[in-house]
């Protein structure tokens, strides 16, 4: 016959197992998050930076046609 220490030294094992793997799991989920996150701004600091070289070159042809 199993003692109650067994059962609940059981029950506390059981329980750091299933905390662990949701820890684990939930810390997949925040990292994949982080790494989407920092490819949406890199995405949207590149169009800045495309936009910006853009107007530049057409107020250099505008500046261009009014010589």
């Amino acid at each position: 016959m199993v003692d109650r220490y067994e059962i609940g030294k059981d029950t506390v094992q059981m329980l750091a197992e299933s905390t662990a793997s949701h820890v684990g799991r939930i810390a997949t989920i925040v990292s994949g998050a982080v790494r989407e996150v920092t490819r949406e701004l890199g995405d949207w600091a590149t169009d800045a930076f495309e936009m910006r070289d853009a107007a530049s070159r057409a107020r250099a042809d505008d500046d261009r046609g009014r010589c």
